[in-house]
C-alpha cells in the first residue's frame, strides 16, 4: 500500500503545485466529520438549541454542521433514528446546494445511496414535488430504501436500476438531476486509508469510462432548460474535469451554467486539456485545506429541443380502501390523501405528479401506509414516519426517559393504561416509530432491522 500512496501523493503533487504542501499537511490531522439537520423535522437554529453534541455551521450548506469533538455512538442516538439528522461528511453536502432544488420541482437522483444527498434533495422540496432516488446495486438500494423512510420522506420514489434503462423510460421528465458518480473515491482517504487498497491508476480510468456512459444516460431524463450537477468525492482529474469536457465536446445543447460559491477552490485550467481551444469554466473543488474531505461539482443546463416526457400514472380503479379510510379518519383525521393505492394487499399512498412507472423495479413509491390483514387494517413504520397523528395517539418520551432507549432496542414498554391502539413513539417531538397500547403496556413494532443491538452508556 505504500508504493499506492506515494503514487497517489504524487498525482496530486502534480495537480496541485505550490498548494500540494497545504494539502499534505491535511494528512497530519483528523478528517472531516459532520451532520445536517433534516429540515422536515426539525429548523437548523433550533438544533443548534438541542443538539446533543458539539457543532459548528460548516460552509457547504445552511443546515449542515461539523461534529466538533469524538463523539462516540452518534448513529445510535434516539435523534438519528428519529430521523432528526443525517451523519454526512461536510463536503458532500456541497452537490445538493449547487443542485439547488426547489419545491415542486420534479428532481432525480441517479446513483443515489446510501441516500444523503437525496434526503437532503427531499428536505429542499419540503414534501412537495416529486424525488427519484435510483441505485444500481440491489444490496445499497435498499440501505437507501430504510434512509428514505428514517428521513420520514413522503414524496420519494426508489427504484433499483440500471441508470441507461431507467432514463430512457423517463426521457424528459425531471427538472433537475443529480449524477453524485461512483468514483475511486480519493477524498476518503482521510477518513478510511484502507481505501488506498483498492486505488490504482487503472482504477481512476475505469472509474471515469463507468462516469462518462452514467453522464451520457442522464442527459436523457432531463427537460429543456433542466439543471444536471454531476458531483464525485475523488481529486483525479480524469474523474472530474476531462469527464465534463469530453460531455460538452458531445452534446453542444448543454453547457456549464456558473453559480457564485462561497467555498471550495474553482477548477484551474491546467487541470483540464490545454491544447483545446474548449475551455469551459465553473467547475469547482473542494480539498480538505477547504473544510472538507474532497468534493467536485458542476451545474450544467440543457438548451436544444423538448424531449418528450414519460406518461403519467394511471390509478386503478374500484379498489376497496374503506378499512384503510376509517383508520385514517381515527388515527390522523383531516382529509385523507387523494392517491391511495392498494397492491397485494399493501397500502400505499403516493405522491401527485407520478409517471408510469410500469417495467421499472420499484423497491418504494411513496408511504407503505399498510396491510391489510384478514379483513383489518395493520400499518407500517413508514406510515408513522411520515404523517401526522392525532394528539391522542402519541406517547411522548424524552432523551432521559428510561423508554425511549427501551423502544429501540425493541422491548414493551409502560404507557398509560387510558392509551390504547396503536400509538406515534416520538422522543421530544420527533416520531421514533409505533407501537400498540394495551391495559397500560406498549407492544412494541420498531421494525427488527433498525433496532439497537447493544446496551449503550446513559445519554
Amino acid at each position: 500500500m505504500s508504493g499506492q500512496k506515494e503514487i497517489f501523493l504524487q498525482r496530486m503533487h502534480e495537480l496541485l503545485g505550490e498548494a500540494y504542501t497545504r494539502f499534505a499537511a491535511c494528512y497530519d490531522k483528523p478528517a472531516y466529520r459532520g451532520l445536517r439537520v433534516n429540515t422536515l423535522a426539525c429548523t437548523p437554529e433550533n438544533f443548534q438549541e438541542i443538539s446533543p453534541f458539539f457543532i459548528s455551521p460548516v460552509p457547504f450548506c445552511p443546515e449542515g454542521f461539523y461534529l466538533l469533538e469524538e463523539e462516540n455512538g452518534v448513529g445510535n442516538h434516539p435523534y438519528h433514528h428519529a430521523g432528526v439528522f443525517y451523519i454526512q461528511e461536510p463536503s458532500a453536502m456541497s452537490a445538493v446546494s449547487v443542485l439547488d432544488p426547489q419545491p415542486g420541482d420534479k428532481v432525480l437522483d441517479l446513483c443515489a445511496a446510501p441516500g444523503g444527498k437525496s434526503s437532503q434533495i427531499a428536505a429542499r422540496l419540503q414534501r412537495k414535488g416529486l424525488l427519484v432516488s435510483n441505485e444500481y446495486v440491489a444490496s445499497r438500494a435498499r440501505i437507501l430504501l430504510s434512509n428514505i423512510e428514517r428521513m420520514g420522506i413522503p414524496n420519494a420514489v426508489v427504484l433499483n436500476m440500471h441508470p441507461e434503462k431507467l432514463c430512457m423510460h423517463l426521457a424528459g421528465f425531471f427538472d433537475k438531476v443529480l449524477v453524485d458518480a461512483p468514483c475511486s473515491g480519493e477524498g476518503m482517504f482521510r477518513k478510511d486509508p484502507h481505501a488506498l487498497d483498492e486505488w490504482s491508476p487503472a482504477h481512476v480510468e475505469s472509474c471515469a469510462q463507468r462516469q462518462a456512459a452514467i453522464l451520457e444516460s442522464a442527459k436523457h431524463a432531463l427537460r429543456e432548460g433542466g439543471i444536471l450537477v454531476y458531483s464525485t468525492c475523488t481529486f483525479s482529474k480524469e474523474e472530474n474535469e476531462r469527464i465534463i469536457c469530453d460531455f460538452l465536446s458531445r452534446n453542444p445543447d448543454f453547457s456549464i451554467l456558473s453559480t457564485p460559491l462561497s467555498f471550495g477552490t474553482d477548477s484551474r485550467p491546467e487541470w483540464w486539456n490545454p491544447e483545446t481551444e474548449f475551455v469551459p469554466y465553473g467547475m469547482h473543488r473542494i480539498f480538505p485545506f477547504d473544510g472538507g474531505e474532497g468534493h467536485f461539482v458542476v451545474r450544467l443546463i440543457k438548451h436544444g429541443s423538448a424531449s418528450t416526457a414519460a406518461g403519467g400514472f394511471r390509478m386503478p380503479v374500484r379498489q376497496d380502501l374503506s378499512i384503510f379510510y376509517r383508520f385514517w379518519e381515527d388515527v390522523a383525521g383531516g382529509e385523507c390523501p387523494e392517491f391511495v393505492y392498494l397492491r397485494d394487499d399493501c397500502v400505499y399512498i403516493l405522491p401527485d405528479g407520478l409517471p408510469d412507472l410500469s417495467g421499472l423495479n420499484v423497491l418504494r413509491a411513496g408511504i407503505l401506509a399498510g396491510r391489510m390483514q384478514k379483513g383489518r387494517f395493520m400499518p407500517e413504520h413508514q406510515f408513522y414516519k411520515t404523517v401526522s397523528v392525532c394528539d391522542e395517539k402519541i406517547l411522548e418520551l424524552s432523551l432521559e426517559d428510561p423508554r425511549t432507549e427501551a423502544f429501540l432496542f425493541g422491548e414493551e414498554i409502560e404507557c398509560d393504561p387510558k392509551l390504547q391502539g396503536f400509538l406515534s413513539v416520538k422522543v421530544d417531538g420527533f416520531s421514533l416509530g409505533f407501537g400498540k397500547a394495551v391495559q397500560g403496556r406498549l407492544k412494541n413494532h420498531y421494525p427488527k432491522g433498525l433496532r439497537k443491538l447493544n446496551k449503550c452508556v446513559k445519554i
